[in-house]
């Protein structure tokens, strides 16, 4: 388990864009901190900089606070009266304006004032650390390390750490550590040079893609169709993500780190974009125009036009196309890139230049901007949402094929792939090692729990099936998997749960976790498949299914040896279910937990509807009426409510207080592994509650007319209606009668099972199922 953080409470200094959003993501991780900034002379108010920041961080989209209530926890102030607050923190950073001597200025007067045992951190994107302490004690050197975030700092999991030759390897790894397990950010140690390491090699790649782009003729909506999700990066891909950045900070980035590194690296931005930020002061989302524009059409919809580069003028292009792309859309992400590198045409010479570009000046910066590969991948991974970095694209495409290419281009190999050569090395990762940046292979054991790397050992597979897997995790601790495309629970997947159960006793392990490393937990049920069955009137087999799945989920608590269970992202429907059936539950601090059914026209029909009744009549106290509790899981069930963050789903009931969360998702599965060996030593087996006090008809009535207003008003359809009334039902406990009725949980599964099935036999559950399916949107019928 992770030791206690040395750091209780923190200073940020500068309230603008980041520095409000760092100050917000210490909140979240429960720190309180002191935010201060200068005095504005025409500003009655000497905090008005703090407060505003504070205020822009409350407004912002997506929100940067997991929770608007974590705002209390900052403290604002101003750099004239306030800088003696600085003694109480333990973390002091800066945010303010890019300028040396204005950081300089800075430092002398913390330093004055900071106790002797706070870290010191810049968040410069650029200024060499070793610059800004010029003049400081050997102390506070010893002291300083840079932690540049990449915005916005709560959802881009980079934080690049930057010591000097000054900095004292405690405060290094003590920094560190705080930053991964308290911050919930994935660490690269850089070096101390321009750039570091995600914007070094990032703005080359993009100031490389732009002249390859004219070079080849391609229009940026292309080049954004090629180099987005088709090879594992984000769906703004470059010239999207070039708007979102600011043309105006790429103009700057590059020119700062290209006036230093010389004509050989070449961060020469091409004309046309100069002519973009230096004439037509376009500098893409804060403008309204980049490389795209946006405006609305006759009817008031949002319309995107784009940027003819020979022109200059913004057009109504059609939807761009690439025929390759269509023959490998389908593929896996490594047949994709593979064959957009080895494509023919300009689409094909686009791609092979613009990846060589990247592969080459990886390769160069191996050694300058970080002593270890993995560290540059996932500068780029976690900094640029990319899927792989550099090196294992390499690895992907072979090692060997791309030194190819490169020579053949007339391209001096850096020496880095000149030894790869030289030695006929196939690929930069070889199972428990790395080649470093000299090109010597080292020992390499990821600092986390790798569930592919675990797999590459077939005796860690225990079983295995189309949706699912039971892997062991070591340690007497096996873990169910799914792996089907958004882990929708299948009949496969489900069935697995039983087959992990059977499984934990024969062989002997202490307990289960239930978790995976995909891109979300579970997106909730197999909706083909239900609406299927309920279009053929397979009542049986449907039937079968739903009875089947509460067996699932109500055996993750009443089995014979504790379950866990580690949600993550998307964690909807049978998802959530799962997760309320569990024993405890290790969640991220990034997860959106609901119950989602009504918006396909179902109710929960897993156990969710009678957990979230049970959760809030517990809180009932002796005399207290039931009704709120009855209301408040209608509301939560009956609007679809999806958490904002963990923080939201214990607010929200999804969470108990008992549940732990976790701010690194790399560190899930180990701590939901450690939960269950906690558990395992004194557990005992639960039993199911035979005596749930219901309401009964008291309760339908007055959900009943609740909703006549609803849709009197507008605010539910009728077909609404008549889904929150199968909801009410089960809720009620059935149209008993007797306030005093005491139920059983199973009579409740049974009430749930009963709802979904004449839901799903109504046109209004199929159309709106049909609807979300075609869509992705829910049809308000």
């Amino acid at each position: 388990m992770p030791q206690p953080s040395p750091i209780q409470k923190a200073a940020v200094i500068g309230a603008g864009v980041m520095g409000a959003a760092i100050a917000a993501q210490l909140t979240n991780a429960g720190i309180p901190v002191i935010l201060l900034d200068i005095v504005l002379p025409d500003k009655p108010d000497r905090n008005f900089l703090a407060k505003a920041g504070i205020e822009r961080a409350l407004k912002a989209s997506p929100a940067a606070f997991m929770a608007q209530e974590n705002a209390k926890l900052i403290t604002v102030g101003n750099l004239e009266d306030d800088l003696a607050k600085l003694r109480d923190a333990d973390w002091i950073i800066e945010a303010i304006i890019e300028k040396l001597d204005a950081k300089r200025d800075l430092w002398a007067k913390v330093e004055k004032i900071a106790k002797k045992t706070a870290i010191i951190s810049s968040n410069s994107s650029g200024i060499p650390m070793h610059l800004q302490v010029e003049g400081r004690s050997e102390d506070f050197k010893s002291r300083f390390v840079g932690a540049h975030f990449f915005n916005p700092p709560r959802y881009l999991h980079l934080l690049e750490v930057i010591p000097t030759n000054e900095t004292s390897p405690e405060v290094l790894s003590a920094f560190s550590a705080f930053a991964d397990h308290t911050l919930g950010k994935g660490v690269v140690v850089a070096n101390d040079v321009p750039g570091f390491v995600g914007n070094r090699i990032g703005v080359y790649g993009m100031v490389r893609a732009m002249k390859r782009m004219e070079e080849t003729g391609l229009t940026p909506a292309v080049v954004d169709l090629l180099t987005g999700p088709a090879i594992g990066r984000p769906k703004s891909a470059t010239f999207r993500t070039a708007d979102l950045s600011g043309l105006d900070i790429i103009y700057h980035v590059a020119n700062d780190i290209g006036a230093v590194t010389g004509p050989d690296e070449d961060f020469t931005l091409t004309d046309t974009f100069k002519k973009l930020v230096e004439e037509k002061k376009w500098l893409g989302d804060k403008t309204d125009s980049g490389f795209y524009k946006k405006t609305r059409d006759e009817r008031g919809k949002t319309k995107i036009l784009t940027l003819n580069l020979e022109t200059l003028d913004y057009e109504d292009q059609p939807p761009a196309k690439v025929a390759v792309l269509d023959a490998l859309k389908a593929r896996s992400l490594n047949d994709r890139v593979k064959g957009l590198y080895e494509a023919e045409g300009k689409e094909g010479d686009f791609m092979r230049g613009v990846m060589n570009d990247g592969f080459w000046y990886a390769a160069k910066m191996a050694g300058t901007v970080s002593g270890k590969l993995q560290d540059i991948d996932n500068a780029l991974k976690w900094g640029f949402g990319w899927e792989q970095g550099p090196f294992e694209t390499m690895d992907a495409l072979g090692v060997q094929t791309v030194i190819g290419n490169l020579e053949q281009e007339g391209r001096t190999l850096p020496p880095l792939l000149q030894k790869m050569k030289d030695d006929g090395q196939a690929s930069f990762y070889n199972g428990e090692q790395i080649v470093d940046a000299g090109g010597q292979l080292q020992p390499y054991q990821p600092p986390y729990l790798i569930l592919s790397d675990l797999k590459k050992d077939a005796s860690k597979v225990v079983k295995k099936s189309g949706g699912a897997s039971l892997v062991d995790l070591g340690d007497g601790v096996l873990l169910l998997e799914f792996h089907s495309k958004m882990n929708a629970l299948g009949e496969d997947a489900i069935r697995m749960i039983g087959t992990a159960h059977k499984t934990v006793q024969e062989l002997g392990y202490a307990g289960l976790v239930v978790g995976n490393q995909g891109e979300h937990f579970s997106a909730g049920a197999n909706l083909p498949l239900i609406l299927s069955q309920a279009q053929d009137e397979e009542w049986d087999e449907l039937d079968a299914a739903i009875k089947l799945f509460q067996q699932a989920t109500t055996s993750l608590r009443f089995s014979p040896h504790p379950v866990v269970v580690a949600p993550f992202s998307l964690t909807l429907g049978g998802g959530t279910e799962m997760a309320l059936h569990a024993d405890a539950v290790t969640a991220i601090a990034e997860t959106y937990m609901g119950l989602v059914e009504v918006g396909v026209g179902l109710i929960p029909g897993g156990g969710g509807t009678k957990e979230m009744l049970l959760r809030f009549t517990d809180q009932t106290l002796p005399g207290q009426p039931l009704l709120p509790a009855v209301q408040r899981a209608f509301e939560l069930i009956g609007t679809a409510k999806v958490s904002t963050s963990a923080q939201d789903a214990r607010k929200l009931g999804f969470l108990r207080p008992s549940d732990e969360t976790v701010m690194n998702r790399d560190n899930l599965l180990s701590e939901a592994k450690r939960k269950v060996l906690e558990l395992a030593p004194d557990y005992m087996q639960p039993t199911m509650r035979t005596d749930i006090p219901v309401m009964g008809e008291a309760a339908i009535g007055a959900i009943k007319s609740a909703l006549y207003g609803l849709v009197e008003g507008g605010y539910a359809s009728k077909y609404d209606r008549e889904v929150s009334l199968q909801l009410a039902n089960i809720l009620a406990g059935g149209a008993t009668n007797n306030r005093q009725a005491r139920v059983t949980e199973q009579q409740l599964l049974d009430l749930e099972r009963e709802a979904f099935l004449t839901l799903a036999g109504k046109k209004g559950t199929q159309d709106r199922i049909t609807h979300m399916l075609k869509t992705g949107k829910p049809l308000r019928n």
